[in-house]
């Protein structure tokens, strides 16, 4: 990852829930503090838990980090739900309804202290934020650029060309994919799936990077 100028905002998605969002967000924002930049990650929002973003824990878990005061006055997480389930749902079952202008202006505060914000989105890149806007919206709209999660597992080669495309439909940029390998599963699949999105990111997005992980906590 190259050196940029303070305050860049990054958006994290995944081509589906469960692929390792979260401890890639960690994991980038502990890689980039060793090489000497300040950085916050955030959670655009948050359902399944109360008080703090489960999420945050691990991010600062793997950041080797407390919780920050921006943590603990939300800042970091504009957006908590109790219920385990899409943003909207979640939103609409405790009477309120998620407004994505709150998001970007928590991110844009927190840009003003660090160089780089890394802002995790939940679930994949169309979950709907609310009844009108899904994050890919969301990103569209604020001009963020994209982190895309996937993985070796069976399936993750369509899941991630559709989200890739849904990119370049939407004129979105992709500043890197991050090639997940934990938990392990079938070495002939994940290798092939890894060569495979590895050159279809040379091709169609040259300025790319292609980050691997290879274990989860794993220092960068």
């Amino acid at each position: 990852m190259s050196s940029t100028p303070k305050g860049k905002i990054l958006f994290v998605t995944g081509i589906d829930t469960g692929i390792g969002k979260t401890f890639a967000t960690g994991y980038l924002a502990a890689k980039l503090m060793r090489l000497g930049h300040s950085v916050i990650t955030a959670k655009a929002v948050q359902t399944g838990c109360e008080k703090v973003s489960d999420d945050l824990l691990t991010h600062r878990r793997l950041q080797n980090l407390p919780l920050l005061p921006e943590d603990l006055d939300g800042s970091t997480c504009p957006y908590l739900f109790a219920y385990p389930c899409s943003p909207h749902l979640a939103a609409r079952m405790e009477g309120k309804t998620i407004n994505p202008a709150a998001i970007a202006r928590a991110a844009e505060t927190l840009a003003a202290r660090y160089d780089y914000v890394l802002l995790e989105g939940a679930g994949g890149p169309a979950v709907p934020l609310n009844d009108e806007e899904t994050t890919l919206d969301f990103v569209r709209n604020q001009g963020y650029p994209l982190i895309i999660v996937t993985s070796g597992r069976l399936g993750s080669i369509s899941h991630t060309l559709l989200t890739l495309e849904a990119c370049r439909h939407n004129g979105i940029a992709v500043e890197m994919l991050v090639y997940n390998r934990f938990p392990q599963t079938d070495a002939l699949i994940e290798n092939e799936t890894a060569a495979y999105l590895q050159n279809y990111l040379q091709r169609h997005f040259p300025d790319a990077v292609f980050e691997t992980m290879e274990e989860m906590g794993a220092q960068p």
